[in-house]
């Protein structure tokens, strides 16, 4: 008698091939479903974006700018805006969550400070940089990207183009200028801004040189897995309250349970730094850097020093910047036609022109979380302490807002 055993022992290579083609009868249009849905919304997002207006604004400062980065908190939790509209905008619209550009570019050495956002945003924007720092102007820009010819064949320009991504989870920040201690008022020679590493880089660029820093920011989402659920996500802040309690269980108690007052300093600092930033306004975040030149003005090394003049953000103890996507590989074999890296250059450079972070074409752009603490220690407007002579200041200082801006 021929049993279905006796044919799994005589040929098992053959009865596994149709126990998988069975149950692949049955998995099928759950799969056709799920794909479908996929490329569904993906096209309902894409003609949403590509109906969105932008602005892009220039941020000229005065030569005297006399507010912590404190400022800039204030103005980055203004733009947080968490709303995705209703379920018919998401699903039939394609309504995506708003997102905003903070950038800085070196044109030869010459910085300027950029905001990127959409047309509707612009007054609110506008409001609130007034209304931190009255002294400065704030004006419509053209796009730099467009006017330089990179990307173009024989174009006669190349570029280095680098995403980051954090050293450790999410929940751990930076080292922001409250711990500089720029949120206090000491005398200006005891200031130390760490911003003025990345405005030294930019200033130092030469004839033929240009770099561009990018911050993509979007109101954080639910998108971390839930524990002790399939499917269940959390906030970073559950993620955070997890690490908080996880610090706390590492000190040894006294008689009265209490562990966290015998953490050891270095667990104590990193334990209040988590609890202080879970008070902030979390964003969604992608950080992106080029170094465009000239083929006979391209210096190397400027590579390297466009990478290490963002390491003062980091520490041993908390988080930090490191590789994430680089235009570049490390051994001849991972690209020996040179065809991935062609096509790496050119997805990093369309993304950089599109401002695009989280949602297609932008795929597989290193994403993590800043509070507006984090954000505005990498993004403010400088004052004093950063004496960088090529960065533009206006020499009038302008005293009220304009009294027609809505807020």
């Amino acid at each position: 008698m021929v049993t279905e055993a006796s044919v799994f022992f005589q040929n098992p290579v053959f009865f596994l091939w149709i126990y998988l083609f069975k149950l692949a009868i049955w998995w099928y249009p759950f799969l056709i479903a799920y794909f479908t849905w996929i490329m569904y919304r993906t096209y309902i997002r894409a003609k949403w974006i590509k109906n969105l207006k932008w602005s892009l604004l220039e941020i000229k400062m005065p030569k005297e700018i006399s507010k912590s980065p404190k400022a800039m908190e204030v103005v980055l939790s203004q733009i947080h805006q968490p709303t995705e509209g209703s379920l018919i905008e998401q699903y039939v619209g394609g309504r995506v969550r708003s997102w905003f550009s903070l950038e800085m570019a070196s044109f030869a050495g010459d910085i300027h400070f950029y905001i990127r956002s959409e047309i509707k945003y612009k007054n609110l924007i506008e409001s609130q940089i007034y209304s931190q720092y009255p002294g400065v102007e704030v004006t419509s820009a053209d796009d730099y990207t467009d006017k330089v010819p990179i990307g173009v064949p024989d174009s006669g320009w190349d570029f280095f183009g680098m995403e980051f991504k954090l050293t450790k989870d999410d929940a751990y920040p930076i080292k922001t200028y409250v711990d500089y201690g720029l949120d206090k008022d000491p005398k200006e020679e005891f200031k130390v801004d760490p911003l003025t590493s990345v405005l030294e880089f930019l200033g130092s660029l030469g004839p033929g040189e240009q770099a561009w820093f990018q911050i993509g920011i979007t109101a954080a989402r639910d998108r971390y897995h839930k524990p002790g659920t399939w499917f269940g996500t959390q906030s970073w802040k559950d993620q955070g309250a997890e690490v908080v309690k996880k610090l706390s269980g590492q000190g040894t108690t006294d008689d009265k349970g209490f562990g966290a007052f015998r953490l050891s300093p270095g667990e104590r600092e990193k334990l209040e730094a988590v609890e202080r930033s879970m008070n902030k306004f979390g964003f969604d975040t992608a950080y992106r850097v080029l170094y465009l030149a000239r083929t006979e003005n391209f210096v190397g090394t400027n590579i390297g020093r466009m990478i290490n003049c963002n390491k003062q953000y980091g520490s041993e103890n908390l988080n930090g910047f490191k590789f994430g996507i680089w235009t570049s590989f490390d051994y001849p074999w991972q690209d020996f036609r040179g065809k991935r890296l062609a096509y790496r250059k050119k997805k990093m450079l369309e993304n950089y022109r599109r401002r695009a972070f989280f949602y297609p074409p932008a795929m597989g752009v290193p994403m993590f979380i800043l509070n507006t603490e984090e954000l505005a220690t990498i993004y403010h407007f400088p004052g004093l302490v950063a004496t960088t002579p090529t960065l533009e200041r206006i020499a009038s200082k302008r005293g009220e807002p304009p009294p027609n801006l809505p807020i």
